[in-house]
């Protein structure tokens, strides 16, 4: 049935949407060579941003923000205009791929309805920049910024942390990624800190934190290679966080119900760790079966890898509990944002065992999906979990693919998570993948969460959350014990310190 659902996104990029890329690239390369003294191709490249949202609302100020960037007078405030442009051809590329994704699929998704002027956006500051490539930022968790009427610990526009990342944004735009020397990727230090200091500007800080971080190692790594469109992305994103940008979402709304786990999207960082677990959402008393998400996170340091990853979650133990042990969760007033769920594991308790497999074949197809916020929209955040029957086969590279009977998708194995089970070699042997449909350099892919296997003529299942309690691989947990517990070590020394 997939098979059939898939054949229709066989038809090429929706209309417009190459024309669309090839504004944004130009755009990232004039980041690539700074705007410190723009040339000829970087005054077209910002003419033709500028054009490209000459029907919206940005028209005037993008043209302002453009005359700015070629002529040496651009502030701040330019910055974040030519930020939300590139954000907003994103989005529309991103709303043209998911539109063609839920036709296919025949997914309905609810309206995106923006929040009152007067309402509060609720604040969020457990997430973290995901460690794959094609990843901006995990969705699934609210803003960490908020309108007047937001709660105490919002962050005002002119405070340190925010005016400090402004300016750091500032200079790393004038210079450019291959500008970018140690004393400026030093400098970011000072805005890092002072954002972290406030709860909802940790978003921001982990954000700048990972940009340098990265910025660091590819320049050192290989000069003449950047990734212009991934760094392009995450500076997109900080400057308008630092600008004081936030998705228009209204206060959570308290739900409850049972909440029935499809699988854990493991993002690894070497500053971060999170857990952004999809599900299917059953509302007490009735009602439409949503899909919905459950982003946890926690700070970490490189050190800490692999399966030590879920250590850093301990604070969660129902939820790691339903993961590890294949269980449903009732949740009681628990606050969600559309369809992200901000998790308190005080509301939630353990249900009946509930197998993902079978929520997917008996849910999955009637559950609505949620509208995605507007700045987490972008063609390489869409996401969408779906059941894939069928033999794994390998194409002439020898990458592997599922094949669903005339139409086979690549799996994205660069994804699989160093704290999960799931290898190359356990795909190879799959009969049924529950994963996530992806778009990646002009491509869909699917990204494995768990999958049913024959191993030694025995059918076996392994989900990336198997390992949320321990590690149940024999193997990897000798491995594991021999390497020492990173975690417990950095705890006992952090202990030592506090008590000098």
């Amino acid at each position: 049935m997939l098979a059939a659902h898939l054949t229709q996104l066989d038809d090429g990029l929706p209309p417009g949407m190459a024309e669309a890329l090839t504004v944004v690239d130009g755009v990232d390369d004039t980041l690539t060579r700074g705007l410190a003294r723009p040339g000829e191709p970087d005054a077209a490249a910002w003419a033709a941003l500028a054009a490209a949202v000459g029907g919206t609302p940005l028209a005037e100020p993008a043209a302002e923000a453009v005359r700015a960037a070629t002529t040496g007078a651009l502030t701040d405030a330019h910055l974040a205009v030519l930020a939300g442009a590139r954000a907003a051809l994103l989005g529309a590329a991103h709303d043209a791929l998911l539109n063609r994704l839920d036709e296919a699929l025949h997914r309905s998704r609810s309206p995106w309805a923006a929040a009152p002027p007067d309402s509060a956006a609720g604040s969020r500051s457990d997430a973290a920049p995901s460690g794959s490539s094609s990843d901006t930022e995990p969705s699934g968790s609210s803003s960490d910024t908020a309108p007047s009427g937001a709660p105490p610990d919002a962050a005002p526009d002119d405070s340190p942390g925010r005016a400090g990342a402004r300016a750091w944004l500032h200079e790393l735009a004038l210079a450019g990624w291959r500008g970018a020397d140690h004393e400026l990727l030093s400098g970011v230090a000072a805005p890092v800190e002072a954002a972290l200091a406030v709860p909802a500007l940790r978003r921001l800080a982990v954000l700048l934190d990972g940009l340098a971080a990265e910025l660091r190692t590819g320049t050192a790594a290989d000069p003449a290679r950047v990734p212009a469109r991934r760094w392009a992305d995450l500076w997109a994103r900080a400057v308008l966080l630092a600008a004081g940008a936030a998705d228009e979402t209204a206060p959570p709304e308290p739900v409850s119900g049972r909440l029935l786990p499809l699988g854990v999207d493991v993002h690894e960082h070497d500053t971060a760790f999170q857990a952004q677990v999809h599900a299917v959402f059953e509302p007490a008393g009735g009602g439409t079966v949503r899909l919905v998400r459950v982003s946890v996170a926690a700070a970490k340091v490189a050190t800490i890898v692999g399966p030590a990853g879920w250590r850093l979650l301990e604070a969660y133990p129902v939820l790691l509990k339903a993961l590890a042990e294949r269980r449903s969760v009732t949740v009681t007033d628990m606050p969600a944002h559309g369809g992200d769920l901000r998790w308190v594991d005080e509301r939630a308790a353990l249900g009946d065992p509930a197998d993902p497999f079978a929520t997917a074949r008996v849910l999955l197809a009637d559950a609505t999906a949620a509208a995605t916020p507007p700045l987490q929209r972008h063609p390489a955040a869409i996401a969408e979990p779906v059941l894939a029957e069928g033999r794994v086969t390998r194409d002439g590279d020898g990458a592997l693919l599922v094949d669903l009977g005339g139409r086979a998708i690549p799996l994205a194995t660069d994804r699989l998570p160093a704290a999960g089970p799931l290898t190359p070699a356990l795909l190879a042997t799959t009969t049924a993948c529950l994963g996530l449909l992806r778009w990646d350099d002009g491509r869909w892919l699917l990204q494995p969460l768990a999958v049913r296997a024959t191993v030694k003529k025995q059918t076996v299942e392994a989900h990336n959350g198997d390992w949320a309690c321990g590690v149940t691989d024999a193997k990897v947990a000798k491995a594991e014990a021999r390497a020492g517990d990173a975690v417990a070590v950095l705890r006992e020394r952090a202990g030592r310190l506090l008590r000098r």
